[in-house]
Parts: C-alpha cells; structure tokens; sequence
C-alpha cells in the first residue's frame, strides 16, 4: 500500500479526484495496520476501511454524475438486492459470533456496497474512459469480494485458502482501482 501510494502520488499527484484516492489508500493502510496486531483492533479496522470506501466513493463521483439511464438503475437494483441476501447471511453469523458487531457490519457493508456500485457506474458515465472504468470496476469488486472472504472467515466458517483469497484479491482489487483513477485522472 506504501509503494502504491507513492506511485500515485509520483505519476498523477493528489488533485481533483485523486485526492480522494490517495486518502483511501492511505486510510486502508491504517486498516491494515490495525488488523496485522490483533483482533482487539478489528472495529478500528473496520472503520479506517470505512472511510477508505467513502473516500473511494467521492473519488469516483468527483465530478457528480450529471444523469443516471436505466442501466444504471438496473445494475443498482441487482447490487442493493444481492448485497441485501449476502448481508443477511453474514449478519447471521455476526449475532452469532460477536453480536456487539451487528450495527458497524451493518454501515461497512452498506458503505462497501456504494463503494462498488459507484465504481461499476462509472461503466455508464460517458466522462468516464472505457479502460478506466473496468479497471476501477474489476478493482472494486476484487475488494469487495475479498471482505466477503474476510468476513465469511471470521463471523460463518472457514473457507479453504481463505485468507491467501482475502489478501490476494484485497491487493490485486487496491492496485486496479488506483490504476484506473490514475489512468482516468491523469494528464
């Protein structure tokens, strides 16, 4: 996350929405940190994620999108209602496990999911580049699919690899997403 956030700052620098980029890699290394010493830092983690996706969400809504066609609502439908079933099934485990965690997984899963939704909305912004914006797109989703690993993991059951899955799609999902917002925002 390190070596990433100098090459964005190095290649691009920090202006317009980029700004907010380099804040969300900088707030997921914070996470990170917080989630390498000890479990008893997993709701800080889980917050200084939090503000990484907001983060992520004004980068790539910076500039506001100007209109939304029916696509766009259609793919916002089918990620709120799927983000729906697999938020139940996570929660679940949650009451069961750590039910004190109920409430800050509920706000994270619905601010991830805005991260991603943002992300693949880019897909049908014509002010968006089409390269940029698959590659935001598969990035955000690699980052959301790795906190579902995550999750499932710590609050449902093991899952085989579970944790080489989680760090792999986390990095590779980070380094799509700034390569896309650098891409998108450069020059």
């Amino acid at each position: 996350m390190i070596w990433l956030f100098i090459w964005l700052t190095t290649t691009a620098g920090l202006q317009g929405a980029l700004f907010w980029f380099g804040v969300g890699i900088l707030l997921s290394l914070a996470g990170d940190i917080a989630l390498m010493f000890s479990s008893r830092f997993f709701t800080l983690g889980l917050l200084a994620f939090l503000l990484a996706h907001i983060a992520y969400v004004f980068g790539f809504n910076t500039p506001p999108p100007q209109t939304l066609d029916v696509w766009a609502i259609a793919i916002s439908i089918i990620i709120g209602l799927n983000a729906m079933r697999l938020g139940r099934r996570i929660l679940a485990g949650v009451r069961t496990t750590q039910a004190r965690l109920v409430v800050p997984v509920i706000v994270y899963s619905a601010v991830i999911t805005l991260m991603l939704l943002s992300a693949l909305l880019t897909l049908f912004r014509p002010e968006w580049k089409s390269t940029p914006a698959y590659l935001v797109s598969m990035g955000a989703f690699l980052f959301y699919l790795s906190d579902i690993v995550l999750a499932w993991n710590k609050f449902i059951s093991p899952i085989k690899n579970g944790r080489l899955i989680n760090i792999a799609t986390y990095h590779l999902g980070q380094i799509l997403l700034i390569v896309g917002a650098v891409s998108q925002f450069s020059g």
